[in-house]
């Protein structure tokens, strides 16, 4: 191997072991975050120099074994086949380590060397355990590499052990388990058979064993490309041994037993650690509760006292200077240059830059619970009610984030591992009253209902959630077809958490908003710009004007003239946009006191609720969408959820208009 080989190192281990961590420290700002290809799973990859090797680093999917269970396994163990890295890097939590190590287990038999890097020591030892690595290495014949990552603990030795087991300086002799007695002559009669007929990157062996693991992935690669008279032989043989699958994981635990018989010495039976004094409130079905709103009204309450007030602060200092010093930049120039440079352009990046307080108060908290181990309490404490929408309980917390703004909503999904459950929740968020929502119903519910506007307002939040529930009930049962995904959380012990590792969540979060969603956001504003504008530069005579009279006819069902129609499909660049719209169209002069006037002679109290209605159900706004489209990376799915909450929103609006004038409202 030449020195100016790039070297590639693959990083396996299970949810919450602290990847995260130990890929940051290794690689820094040197890194890339995207999708698998044909995959809406995240892929992170990065480089680092290991005694002046290049290497790669490739951030695997967090799985607790290799089997064809679910997408992240099937990356996980066939980028690891057919990729050929020079050596797999396995993180264990040494808290955990009987169960860490059966993804080892698996790990071990595939073509790759594997490392295995046992982070998490001084949790272990606070939970009174003590493990000697050097005998764990002895026993799994491997390279054992003690880590606390959270401190930088463990690092270079982890570099070290990488270039000697490339370089061939450190020995390499594992000791792989076996299937248990009963099968193992069956299981060589099977790797007989298929031998000849396995495809050149799999090992015969592996492929074998995954046959008589029942593995739907592998079953059908081997009979596509088996004769069908050999294949019929394997089936036979398969059929006759069902119940191979129970001695091929007993082997594995057989094996686990004996790699850490020595190794590891357990606190007394019945003392009681941190983590269980903690998780006695935390996982409770009572206190459990109580904790999580405690906790998620603390990030509330941060969203709205922090964020609001930085969010208004970059709107007049940032987005407003700028678009004063255009204006006056622009003076002389045509309308429509103005217009386009300040609204179009200076409104859609202004609208990107403003959530960014929201977005690194969100990244930041969610961070840091999910570094210290709790937001896999939430997500207990909530997984029955969140059951009854098809989904698990880590749905429910970006799905809460919602009432600050739906685009962390929708990108706090990434903490759903679940492809279709994350499906799922993205398509429910835009239906979770956001803030920019909550404006327009506050102003308008005292000026359409007086003293009952608080009460109005809870209901049409109420109505929110309750369609919320319904389409999730729905969604689910009719378009996913009641596909369900088992919810498998490992309950990591409590832990110190690592800043550096939020730090860099929340910067490449972040940036990747700004890049992605930013661009889009852009360009639909300035084409609804354009739209509210053109012809001759009155939005009352524009094509959204047309496009609104078009609609006239479905607003007559709700008491609705074009100009409310109108003042609805401007929110979709921003919902406070209904009440600027409103003012224009009705002729207000601008103020609150004008638009208040306006519109309380232009609305039966009927058509008032039907309009807030519609507003609270309505197409979100083109942030939402934007971020939509980036994180299900499916026009179509993007299209189905905005023509359905078309149909929802104006159906409901239909529906409260004519039930509120038949009771003479």
């Amino acid at each position: 191997m030449t020195a100016t080989k790039t070297i590639t190192v693959a990083l396996a281990g299970q949810p919450n072991v602290g990847k995260s961590t130990v890929f940051n420290l290794l690689t820094g700002m040197n890194q890339h975050v995207g999708n698998w290809p044909g995959k809406t799973i995240e892929q992170k990859t990065g480089t680092f120099t290991c005694n002046g090797t290049q290497c790669k680093l490739v951030d695997l999917p967090g799985t607790y074994s290799l089997s064809a269970n679910s997408p992240e396994e099937v990356i996980a163990r066939n980028f690891i086949i057919k990729e050929r890295p020079d050596v797999v890097v396995a993180l264990l939590d040494a808290a955990i380590l009987e169960r860490s190590l059966y993804l080892v287990a698996e790990l071990l038999p595939l073509p790759a060397p594997v490392i295995v890097a046992l982070n998490m020591i001084d949790v272990a030892e606070q939970e009174g355990m003590h493990i000697e690595p050097h005998v764990l290495e002895a026993a799994l014949g491997v390279p054992v590499i003690p880590m606390v990552a959270t401190k930088n603990q463990g690092i270079r030795e982890l570099t070290q052990a990488i270039d000697g087991v490339i370089h061939g300086r450190v020995e390499y002799h594992p000791r792989l388990p076996e299937i248990r007695a009963d099968h193992v002559e069956v299981l060589s009669e099977i790797e007989a058979l298929i031998g000849p007929c396995v495809p050149e990157d799999y090992p015969k062996n592996w492929v074998a064993l995954k046959l008589l693991e029942g593995d739907s992935e592998i079953t059908e690669m081997m009979r596509a490309c088996t004769p069908e008279d050999v294949w019929q032989q394997v089936h036979e043989i398969l059929k006759a041994h069902e119940d191979a699958v129970i001695d091929v994981a007993g082997g594995r635990y057989d094996w686990i037993r004996r790699m850490v018989r020595a190794a590891v010495t357990r606190p007394k039976a019945g003392q009681i650690t941190r983590t269980d004094r903690l998780d006695r409130w935390a996982t409770h079905p009572l206190w459990g509760m109580l904790v999580l709103a405690g906790i998620l009204g603390a990030v509330f309450w941060l969203t709205y006292t922090v964020g609001a007030p930085l969010q208004d602060l970059l709107e007049v200092y940032v987005i407003g200077a700028a678009a004063n010093w255009a204006s006056a930049l622009l003076v002389g120039a045509p309308a429509w240059v103005n217009g386009l440079i300040v609204d179009g352009i200076i409104g859609g990046l202004g609208m990107v830059i403003t959530f960014l307080p929201i977005l690194v108060i969100f990244f930041a908290t969610m961070g840091l619970l999910e570094d210290i181990g709790y937001m896999a309490r939430a997500a207990y404490v909530m997984d029955r009610f969140m059951h009854l929408m098809g989904l698990h309980g880590k749905s429910f917390l970006p799905l809460f984030l919602g009432f600050g703004c739906n685009v962390p909503a929708i990108m706090g999904t990434r903490v759903v591992e679940s492809q279709r459950a994350r499906l799922l929740t993205i398509m429910l968020a835009p239906l979770v009253p956001c803030t920019a929502r909550m404006v327009v119903v506050t102003f308008l519910t005292p000026i359409f209902f007086g003293r009952a506007a608080p009460l109005v307002s809870w209901g049409l939040v109420g109505l929110s959630l309750v369609v919320l529930a319904l389409l999730g009930i729905g969604i689910n049962k009719i378009v996913l077809r009641g596909e369900r995904a088992a919810f498998i959380m490992e309950l990591p012990l409590y832990h110190v958490p690592n800043w550096r590792t939020i730090g860099l969540l929340v910067w490449q979060h972040s940036l990747a908003f700004l890049k992605k969603a930013g661009t889009l956001i852009l360009v639909m504003a300035v084409i609804v710009w354009a739209l509210s504008y053109w012809p001759d530069g009155y939005v009352e005579t524009s094509f959204l004007a047309r496009f609104g009279r078009l609609l006239e006819p479905v607003g007559a069902l709700m008491g609705m003239s074009w100009r409310m129609i109108v003042a609805l499909l401007t929110s979709f660049v921003a919902k406070e946009n209904s009440l600027a719209t409103l003012g224009i169209l009705y002729g207000a002069d601008g103020e609150g006191t004008g638009l208040a006037e306006a519109v309380r002679t232009a609305f039966t109290p009927a058509a008032a609720l039907a309009f807030l209605v519609v507003q609270m159900l309505f197409v979100p706004c083109v942030a939402t969408v934007a971020a939509m489209w980036q994180e299900t990376r499916s026009v179509r799915w993007t299209l189905f959820n905005v023509a359905l909450l078309l149909v929802v929103s104006f159906g409901a609006g239909v529906l409260v208009y004519q039930v509120v004038r038949w009771l003479g409202g």
